[in-house]
């Protein structure tokens, strides 16, 4: 292959429409999944948090949502296959009166109770613009599923501050299916198409 050629697998469920499920740049090896769900969302101002209710913060700019996984008109996730994925967020705490506030943060999957593992709080003093919680965890989801940020304030109320408090996502695996003979007989039909194709970069 000439130099800059990158080799895209791609697939389809009618063998008219094609989907890039892989890449790899024959220059480096490295591999590209250019459809993986993945973003990261934040916040461009500073959001008040009262005191002893679980508040949902607008989360405004993405660094990086191109597959459409985050659902910007009501600041959430949705997940569009089953599968695995992994959550991160960021929360910054600013006073607004007092240091006394104590800040929580948790992900809360379809309205439900918090995620398994996505809980925390900081209970030492707070100094404004340097106290941070980060919280990681990843979560199995069905196609539809909605996943959203929440953020509480017990003591003192104060402010989750812009620009670092961030919220993100990436698809980390498929959804576990038994392999039996009937289920591949099932599946056959779903397979689709698939192809191999190459291009040639422009330089």
């Amino acid at each position: 292959m000439a130099a800059g050629t990158i080799v895209h697998l791609s697939v389809s469920a009618d063998g008219s429409t094609f989907f890039d499920g892989l890449s790899v740049d024959n220059a480096s090896g490295i591999f590209d999944q250019p459809r993986l769900p993945r973003f990261k969302g934040y916040t461009n101002c500073d959001n008040h948090v009262g005191v002893g209710t679980w508040t949902k913060i607008g989360l405004n700019n993405t660094d990086y949502d191109d597959q459409g996984a985050f659902d910007a008109a009501n600041n959430r996730f949705v997940a569009q296959v089953d599968g695995t994925c992994l959550f991160g967020d960021t929360l910054l705490y600013k006073v607004n009166a007092s240091t006394t506030a104590r800040m929580r943060g948790r992900l809360v999957p379809k309205g439900a109770r918090e995620i398994r593992g996505f809980l925390g709080e900081i209970s030492a003093p707070h100094d404004s613009l340097a106290i941070a919680i980060w919280l990681q965890t990843m979560v199995p989801l069905t196609a539809g599923d909605t996943v959203e940020r929440q953020d509480y304030c017990r003591v003192a109320d104060g402010y989750f501050a812009a620009d670092y408090t961030a919220f993100r996502d990436c698809k980390v695996g498929r959804a576990t299916i038994p392999i039996t003979k009937k289920a591949l007989r099932a599946a056959a039909p779903s397979h689709g198409f698939s192809r191999l194709k190459t291009c040639v970069a422009s330089s």
